[in-house]
Parts: C-alpha cells; sequence; structure tokens
C-alpha cells in the first residue's frame, strides 16, 4: 500500500502508528471515471472508499444530499448497516483508496474515537472531538509571563501612616493593600505590605486606630518576582511561601504592581474576571476603553484553548452587559439610569455574541418620566463611546441614538404591537430584533413590560408567523450550499456562515417561539423550552444546538484569522482551508439546517404563502 495515505485527514488522524500500520496493509487504489456509479441504492459495502481525487456526489432520487471531495470519506453508514442507501456518482474523474470492510470493523474494535467520527450523528462527532482535544497537550499558560497577567496598581504609604488612613486608601483606591516605606526592621529597599490580613491584626490589638501606624503591623520583606518571570514559577512561589499576592518587579528593580492569588489563577482560567475587574475598577470611559480592548483577545485565547462556544457566549454576553452599563453610567445623569432601561439586540442580545459586531440596542423610559432636555445628545454620545470600544454603529440605525428605538413603556410597547399585528415595510424585520431585547443597565421591568404585552398579544394567526417566519429563505442559495463547499459553483468559494446556517436556525427557533409564546431570547434557551413544551423533538433540538455552536465557531476561527491578518472581518470560510474533519462536520450541519427549514415549512405553512 502507497505510503502518501493521508493520516491528518479525519478520522484517520485518530489513530495510533499500529492502527495507522493496519490500514496501509489493508487499502487499494480505485479509479472511476466521470458519471461512474460508486455505489447504488441496496448494494452490499465491501470497502471505505477515501478520496484521492476527483468529487462524488451522493444522492436520493433527484436530491443531492452530500458532495464528497479529496480526503473525504464514504459510505460508513453503508458499511456499519451491511446495505448501501443511496447513490454515489463520479462527478468528473474520481481516484480514490478503498479501505477493507474487516479493516475498518477492527479499527472500530481497537479505537472508540475513530468509529465515533466515522458512523455518528454531529452531536457525537463534536463531542469525540472535544474529547480528543482535551486529550492533547495544550500550550500551557504557565508559560505566559508574568507581566501578560492583570497586575493591581501597587500604592505605598510611609511607615508612620496611620491605620485609618490606609483604609481610607484600601476605600478610595478599590484595594486590600498597600505597600508601606521607611521600615527599619527590613534590610535592603525598607519596603513591606500591609493587607486585609494586618487590618484584622489592627483592630483586635485594641489601640485606637488613628494612633496605631501601619508600620508596626506590615510585613516584610517583600515576596517578589520579575516581571519577566513564568506565570507558572510565579505560581509555584506563591503556593511555596503561602502568600496570596507577589509584587512584581521591573528589570531595574522598580515596582511594577501586585500580582493577586485571585487574578494569576483567573488568568490560567479563562482571563475573563481579569477583564471584569478592570471593568469594576474603572474610573474613566479611557479605562473602560482599556478593558473593553482585551475582550477579544480574551475570545482568541479561550477559543485556541478549547472553551466551548456556548460558555464563550455567555462570558462575552456578561462582561459586554457590564461593560455598556459602566459606560451608560458614565455617560448618562443618574436620574435618566433609574427611570429608564438600557437594552441590547441582536447576537448580543441573545447571548451568541463571539467578536464584536454592531451595536444594536434601545432605551425604554419610564411612563411619566420627563427625559433630560439633552437626551438626544447623550444618546449620541452613548453611540460614539461604544464605537470607540470597537462596537461599529449600526448601519439601519438600530441604535439609542435614533429616536425610533426610544420611547416610554407606553409608546414603545405600542410601536412593537403595531410591528406585530400591522406589519408592513420592514416592520416583521424591526419585530425579530426587539424580540431579542436583553436588559442591561437601568430598571430591567420596563423592558420587560413592553416584552410582556408583546408575548401576551402573540397570536395562532397562522398568516402572520408564515411571514414572519418566512425570513429562513432570505438568504436561501438555489445550487445548493454542497456545491459552494468544493467552489463548484459559480458564486465563488467564500461562504456565508451566517446566510447558510446560523440565521436560519436563530431565526427558525425565534419564530417557533413567538408562536408558543416562549419568553426566553437566547437560541438554545429558546430550543430547550420548545423541546419541553414538544414542539421540538429532543434529538433534533440538541442537532440545532450543536450545529449552532458549530457554525459561531467556525465563524470566529475565520473572524480571527481576518484579524491576525489585517483583514476585514467576515466570518466567511474559505472551504480550501477547512479540514477534511470541518468540511464532514459541515456537511452535517447544513443538513440539519435544511430538515429544519422542511420542518418550519410544514409547522407554520411556509409553502402557502
Amino acid at each position: 500500500m502507497p505510503n502518501a495515505f493521508n493520516f491528518a485527514a479525519s478520522p484517520f488522524d485518530c489513530l495510533s502508528p499500529d492502527e495507522q500500520r493496519l490500514v496501509r496493509a489493508s487499502v487499494d487504489i480505485a479509479y472511476f471515471p466521470e458519471g461512474a456509479v460508486v455505489l447504488d441504492v441496496g448494494a452490499v459495502p465491501t470497502h471505505l472508499f477515501i478520496l484521492i481525487k476527483g468529487y462524488v456526489t451522493q444522492s436520493e432520487g433527484d436530491e443531492v444530499l452530500a458532495t464528497y471531495g479529496p480526503d473525504d470519506c464514504f459510505d460508513g453508514c453503508g458499511l456499519m448497516t451491511g446495505r448501501v442507501g443511496s447513490r454515489f456518482v463520479a462527478t468528473e474523474e474520481v481516484v480514490a483508496y478503498q479501505l477493507a470492510r474487516e479493516a475498518v470493523n477492527e479499527l472500530i474494535a481497537r479505537n472508540n474515537t475513530f468509529g465515533a467520527l466515522l458512523f455518528s450523528d454531529l452531536g457525537q462527532k463534536l463531542s469525540a472531538l472535544a474529547q480528543r482535544a482535551d486529550q492533547h497537550e495544550r500550550q500551557s499558560l504557565t508559560m505566559a509571563r508574568v507581566d501578560q497577567a492583570y497586575l493591581r496598581p501597587a500604592h505605598t504609604v510611609d511607615a508612620g501612616t496611620d491605620i485609618v488612613s490606609v483604609v481610607r486608601l484600601f476605600q478610595a483606591q478599590r484595594t486590600t493593600s498597600v505597600l508601606v516605606s521607611g521600615l527599619g526592621n527590613v534590610p535592603g529597599s525598607g519596603l513591606g505590605i500591609f493587607t486585609n490580613t494586618g487590618l484584622q491584626r489592627a483592630i483586635l490589638d485594641g489601640r485606637p486606630l488613628n494612633q496605631l501606624t501601619v508600620g508596626e503591623l506590615a510585613s516584610g520583606p517583600l515576596v517578589t518576582v520579575r516581571s519577566s518571570d513564568l506565570l507558572g514559577d510565579a505560581m509555584a512561589l506563591m503556593l511555596h511561601r503561602r502568600v496570596h499576592r507577589l509584587v512584581v518587579l521591573e528589570e531595574g528593580g522598580q515596582v511594577r504592581g501586585i500580582l493577586e492569588a485571585l487574578d494569576l489563577f483567573s488568568f490560567l482560567a479563562n482571563h475573563s474576571h481579569l477583564i471584569m475587574v478592570q471593568i469594576e475598577h474603572a474610573q474613566d470611559l479611557p479605562a473602560l476603553a482599556q478593558a473593553a480592548a482585551q475582550i477579544t483577545q480574551l475570545i482568541a485565547t479561550l477559543y485556541r484553548g478549547g472553551t466551548r462556544i456556548g460558555m464563550m457566549a455567555r462570558l462575552v454576553q456578561q462582561l459586554n452587559a457590564r461593560l455598556f452599563e459602566r459606560a451608560w453610567h458614565m455617560v448618562a445623569p443618574t436620574d435618566l439610569v433609574g427611570h429608564s432601561c438600557l437594552f441590547v439586540m441582536g447576537s448580543e442580545g441573545r447571548g451568541e455574541q463571539l467578536l464584536k459586531t454592531d451595536q444594536d440596542n434601545g432605551l425604554v423610559l419610564r411612563d411619566g418620566y420627563t427625559a433630560p432636555p439633552d437626551v438626544d445628545s447623550i444618546c449620541q454620545r452613548f453611540s460614539e463611546v461604544l464605537a470607540s470600544f470597537g462596537y461599529p454603529e449600526c448601519p439601519g440605525r438600530v441604535m439609542v441614538s435614533n429616536p425610533d428605538w426610544r420611547g416610554t413603556v407606553s409608546s414603545f410597547g405600542q410601536r412593537v404591537r403595531q410591528w406585530l399585528l400591522q406589519p408592513e415595510g420592514d416592520s416583521l424585520m424591526q419585530l425579530a430584533i426587539f424580540l431579542d431585547a436583553h436588559a442591561v443597565a437601568g430598571d430591567a421591568a420596563l423592558l420587560g413590560a413592553v416584552r410582556e404585552g408583546v408575548m401576551a398579544l402573540a397570536t395562532d394567526n397562522d398568516a402572520l408567523l408564515a411571514r414572519f417566519a418566512a425570513a429562513v429563505e432570505q438568504f436561501d442559495d438555489p445550487t445548493g450550499w454542497w456545491s459552494r463547499l468544493f467552489g463548484l459553483g459559480d458564486e465563488g468559494r467564500a461562504i456565508s456562515l451566517k446566510k447558510a446556517g446560523i440565521f436560519p436556525i436563530v431565526h427558525g427557533v425565534r419564530s417557533l417561539a413567538l408562536a408558543r409564546r416562549v419568553a426566553a431570547t437566547g437560541t438554545a434557551e429558546r430550543i430547550a423550552a420548545l423541546v419541553e413544551c414538544g414542539t421540538l423533538d429532543a434529538p433534533l433540538g440538541d442537532e440545532l444546538v450543536q450545529s449552532l455552536h458549530f457554525l459561531m465557531g467556525l465563524r470566529l476561527k475565520a473572524g480571527l484569522a481576518e484579524i491576525d491578518t489585517g483583514r476585514d472581518v467576515t466570518g466567511n470560510v474559505d472551504p480550501q482551508r477547512l479540514s477534511s474533519l470541518e468540511r464532514d462536520l459541515l456537511k452535517d450541519a447544513l443538513a440539519v439546517v435544511k430538515r429544519f427549514k422542511l420542518l418550519l415549512h410544514q409547522r407554520l405553512k411556509l409553502d402557502a404563502l
């Protein structure tokens, strides 16, 4: 057998050296001219085919189910059942490896991952993939430098400072430690440290705190690390010395900052806590901007470390919500904040945003409240602040700076009800956007009142629901995404994952949620509610969530690559840059989308439009 077999392609990339030798000993090469039938319905398969050159289409009747290209394999399902269920035809000259059925069965018996990737549905394949990622050695964050972690500012006081003054500094600077200078009992720098632990001792001392000096209770000498040291070494030192913080020094010996244990372990976990700390401690908009700038880096780190997409999206939603809330408090007067609800929509509202996207936000005001005369400039300023944080202004002006997306509970409620009951123009699109609204600042009950009014009017009018749901076909591709996967179509190689799969899942689920008056805004949560009420069966619900998260992850990978190369972020994928496993999973995900759209046509009678 030729040594050129590509063991980097899925599912063969999980094989051990012994299993690879079994493959080499069990394969032959087959040739099929253009138009030849490789496998036909009802045949008893004897081999697994792995394409070297050319393309093969899988069809049932007149419907093309899939297209296979170089490094793809088929028909694993036929081998498992003992009968071919589809027709496989060479669309051009094909050269392929054929692996004997006996060898495939032996590989399955030896290697569970191989069997899962070969035969299983999308969810099981992704689970197997996740387990493989956990088994591979990851690039350890402990190899990062100390100065890559979040270092808290170091505040220094003289040893003669009284404890009450130190506590005032704790409160003003939102810190739990200060460096203490002028300690005679500490050799060298004379620097020590005073922390909350020392404060407890000061209280128990019994003397008046304004007469007790910090130098009497400071600890020294300092436990220090260099900014260029490795975080793994810093963690080992912290554990060895049984301290909760290290003083970080520059190469010249100057104090750079304080590395807290919580910040160190958060960095090693996922960095998100560090950004939240910076958001909480920010005193002005520039400080918030510094925190906002780290969110994309966080996502890149989490993705490359194997964090699940759903978890990443929830972390981003939490960080963005707190970031927007702090920014709104800095821009808007307290009175306006207290009598309004700032909310976000779109992927941010659903908790499905990963990379920064266009702003989608609005403002609901309390009935009877008179907004400040300069509310327009306040909202415009807020939109400009978010743009400076890296969130572009929405081309459709779905922002608080647009008066159409501001209003009292009554006026906004009336507007949304009109979108629902008397749709015209783009009102159904605006309704779809609003249905994903999620409160981030102010009185969330105000947004809740508007949403409750809409859900109460959600109608069983089939024609209206069909019109609302029909947008799932907005980006329908008559040439088929299978051809686009291999550059066989006329529209180029790039595939918009948002149009091909993410939007149909999100809007289809949103439509069913509206029909069933489901209040949740996240797609996964909506799917769970629809499964619970019997609208979706559990296997399809699981496949929809798995497909959505896979597509989001693939889009994220493409977007990060575009950022790394300085290109505009589109999230579109070039099939030629996908691994064979990614192409396989993408085909599975798009097949799930196709089945879901058929279900929507049946349930909501879309064909009657």
